[in-house]
């Protein structure tokens, strides 16, 4: 295991191997491809619950991108108020003066930008829209984790800054009418579907 994949392992993100869970792999693959046919460029991630957790599915499916496509991918940790994996980032100053993010880089193509430590309220997109405009273009594709922002009553202003939304919702538990009231507050030619998971 090289030291990249040791401290996603650290802050509780496996890496998934063939020879670990090929079927999960296969899923990632395929999701994956049906995202980069889709032609669009900037994925925003939306959990159906608070027991979702987003950058594992993110970083999954972001190394399967960079695999198919042999392309850079960017997965944005976009929650500046309670960053999920500010852990990559501890210690380290942001990338530059006007911008909250931290680059971490895993397997060589994929970059982890992520706060490293909380910002104030009323920054997530902002510096979300920043990153968009001026750090897009290193990027083939970018995933963007938009936990939280519904709290700040900010999701459908970030779902309106991605190409396309997808929710994420938990098998066997998050309900029907939740996922259709969600979709119905993101901006409706955004809207790619949902993903379930566990």
């Amino acid at each position: 295991m090289d030291d990249e994949d040791a401290r996603l392992q650290r802050i509780g993100i496996p890496i998934i191997t063939d020879a670990r869970d090929s079927l999960v792999r296969a899923e990632c693959i395929r999701i994956a491809r049906r995202m980069h046919l889709s032609g669009n460029k900037v994925f925003g991630f939306i959990p159906a619950a608070d027991d979702i957790a987003v950058p594992p599915v993110m970083i999954q499916l972001g190394i399967a991108l960079t695999e198919i496509t042999g392309s850079t991918i960017a997965v944005v940790d976009a929650n500046v108020r309670w960053p999920g994996l500010a852990g990559l980032a501890e210690g380290h100053e942001p990338d530059s003066d006007d911008s909250v993010f931290k680059t971490n880089w895993v397997r060589g193509s994929l970059a982890l930008l992520s706060p490293p430590r909380s910002e104030r309220a009323g920054e997530a997109v902002p510096q979300l829209a920043r990153l968009l405009l001026e750090g897009c273009d290193l990027f083939a594709n970018v995933l963007v984790d938009l936990t939280g922002f519904d709290l700040l009553g900010e999701h459908a202003s970030a779902a309106a800054c991605m190409d396309s939304v997808i929710l994420l919702a938990r098998t066997r538990k998050t309900r029907e009418r939740h996922l259709l009231m969600m979709r119905d507050a993101m901006p409706k030619n955004r809207f790619m579907g949902v993903l379930l998971v566990g």
